[in-house]
């Protein structure tokens, strides 16, 4: 049993098919955790379903489309010593948390990675042409210009302590959200500790809200911002 205070934060988009999954998984894994999802103008059943579980989860909204709008929103409005963010697809495992957890909890890192690539657990499970190849191109950019070593920079499954959450000044909408807190991570010199972790494919009928080709263009845009304002500091 953990003393501090933990949260598990679920941004959530049309995720009807998955999200009792996650919910029920995280609840048994971490049982003193409170949960929050937040909402982004879902379409379908997501809220409804959320609802009807027998479980201590707060259900909010955020408005303004997009991922980095809603885990802005998160950051500013939720006080906790330890935050967890998850997708509400069911891709990435509850069963994992605790590895995530300790680095943080025994204060070596400032934020973990649950790492799908270094073991190729994305590469075996994900069927989207050029995921792969567009995880490659933002890992290698992104190493190239902090020389870093960053195996997975686009995870979805992260743990923050309280200093990151409420240091970080979140200027994505939409996907970018992740490269960002990695790129912040790396500007700062914070620890970053990356665990391998079994991702697995979405359940049949859910559906990724990543476009490859736009959403790609915009994340490579924010690392070659960051790049030029990197530049300009030093």
């Amino acid at each position: 049993m953990y003393t501090e205070k933990i949260v598990v934060l679920i941004p959530c988009y049309n995720e009807e098919k998955s999200i009792k999954k996650v919910i029920e998984d995280f609840s048994n894994e971490l049982p003193q955790a409170q949960i929050y999802m937040y909402d982004n103008n879902s379409t379908d059943r997501t809220v409804e379903v959320v609802k009807n579980l027998n479980k201590n989860v707060i259900i909010a909204n955020e408005y303004n489309q997009g991922k980095g709008n809603v885990v802005r929103r998160m950051f500013n409005e939720i006080d906790a010593d330890v935050y967890i963010l998850v997708d509400g697809d069911d891709t990435y495992p509850a069963e994992a948390i605790n590895q995530l957890l300790l680095p943080i909890i025994e204060k070596r890192a400032d934020m973990t990675v649950g790492d799908r690539l270094s073991n190729e657990s994305y590469k075996n499970t994900n069927k989207r042409m050029f995921h792969e190849f567009g995880n490659n191109i933002v890992k290698k950019l992104i190493n190239f210009i902090f020389n870093s070593n960053i195996n997975d920079v686009m995870s979805g499954y992260r743990v923050f302590n309280k200093s990151f959450v409420k240091s970080i000044q979140i200027q994505s909408n939409g996907f970018e959200i992740e490269t960002e807190m990695t790129i912040f991570a790396l500007e700062n010199q914070l620890r970053i500790e990356e665990i391998p972790i079994e991702y697995r494919d979405r359940p049949k009928g859910s559906h990724s809200k990543l476009h490859t080709i736009k959403d790609g263009i915009k994340i490579i845009k924010k690392i070659l911002s960051y790049k030029y304002n990197w530049k300009m500091k030093k």
